[in-house]
């Protein structure tokens, strides 16, 4: 599928870390490469789609995947497992932070949800907005936030 996405769009390419995708296949559009056009990633997106893989859009990649699973219910099954935490038992508790589609069920289930900056060119697009969005973008939105919750804790 890699190959295929290569060979019909141009300019895309494996994420950088592809090798590190155990169960989906991220294609860079703007990380590594020049960002591909919204035309050039809705391609991949149909190219996903038509194979049968569930497809989402980062700030970043295209991440296709065979399956149902999505951030949320991966989520819930590695805290439960990792951590012995119930996220929706306690999802007030957690604090979730994102910056694109792929994030829109996070968004939609943790009431402490930010997105940073960036993620403000999508909103139109989610079914529910991030309950706060930082003023900077990228690492320094989530650096933006980082301070506001230790300046909290003082």
């Amino acid at each position: 599928m890699g190959e295929r996405i290569r060979r019909e769009v141009p300019g895309s390419a494996l994420a950088s870390d592809q090798a590190w995708h155990a169960a989906d296949l991220a294609i860079d559009h703007a990380e590594d490469v020049a960002p591909l056009p919204a035309d050039a990633v809705a391609e991949i997106v149909r190219i996903m789609q038509d194979a049968g893989m569930t497809a989402t859009v980062s700030s970043i990649h295209v991440n296709g995947w065979f399956g149902e699973h999505d951030k949320l219910s991966m989520s819930r099954l590695c805290a439960a497992e990792l951590l012995g935490e119930n996220v929706d038992a306690r999802r007030d508790e957690w604090l979730f932070i994102g910056d694109s589609a792929n994030d829109a069920s996070m968004f939609a289930h943790f009431p402490l949800s930010v997105g940073v900056a960036n993620v403000r060119e999508i909103l139109p697009q989610l079914p529910v907005a991030p309950a706060y969005v930082t003023e900077a973008s990228g690492g320094e939105g989530f650096a933006e936030m980082a301070a506001q919750l230790l300046a909290a804790r003082r």
